[in-house]
């Protein structure tokens, strides 16, 4: 149940994470070691750092670190997009009317705890089919909550590409609002598909089901 509900934060979300090489100082003298700016508000460098971190440590803690950082190699880009995204769907839901508490939250992450089979699950699965670390989970949790009231306020289904396309829609409408930045290292925020643009392969790779095998 939780995986089929996480499907549009998936591909609305992990379809913008693409990674790039760290900055040491912003494109603007304005906005000195930002990353990005997002309503006149920095995400910093060492905001991106610290959270790659995080994933990275989570990563290599299971004993496959290194197939799980193959999957991942654009994971410093895919951070930065990932905090773009939540700040642009956190302004389209306030503009609807879309309000999610802490209980909201914790209801649902105990609930998806127990469609996987417990917690340990729960972190497992979301380390290595979405590279969220264990620290994070409770925002994408918010922000899949998020995704679903804001659908269900526009009257749509996000199973469906009309559905999809009206999401985009709202999402576009607040990120044109937000007047979002990048420092041009990382790329461009294209408003209209709500991603980094000059993104030339996923982020992520899908580590859900084992790679072919190759003939020999």
């Amino acid at each position: 149940m939780f995986r089929r509900r996480t499907s549009l934060s998936l591909s609305a979300a992990a379809a913008v994470l693409v990674a790039a090489p760290l900055l040491t100082a912003c494109g603007s003298d304005a906005h000195p070691g930002a990353a990005a700016v997002v309503d006149g508000e920095r995400i910093t460098v060492s905001q991106v750092q610290s959270k790659v971190r995080a994933v990275r440590d989570a990563q290599r803690a299971t004993g496959e670190g290194d197939q799980l950082v193959k999957n991942t190699e654009q994971l410093t880009r895919g951070t930065l997009s990932t905090l773009v995204f939540q700040r642009v769907l956190e302004r389209a839901a306030e503009d609807a009317g879309v309000t999610v508490t802490r209980g909201d939250v914790q209801r649902a992450r105990e609930d998806a705890e127990r469609s996987v089979g417990g917690a340990d699950e729960l972190r497992s699965m979301m380390l290595r089919q979405r590279a969220v670390a264990p620290d994070e989970i409770d925002d994408a949790v918010r922000a899949q909550l998020l995704v679903q009231r804001l659908a269900g306020k526009l009257g749509v289904d996000v199973q469906t590409p009309q559905g999809q396309q009206r999401m985009t829609e709202a999402l576009a409408e607040a990120s044109r609002k937000l007047d979002v930045t990048v420092n041009p290292r990382y790329g461009t925020w294209d408003d209209r598909q709500i991603t980094l643009a000059e993104t030339e392969e996923p982020w992520i790779k899908n580590v859900s089901r084992p790679e072919p095998q190759q003939p020999a």
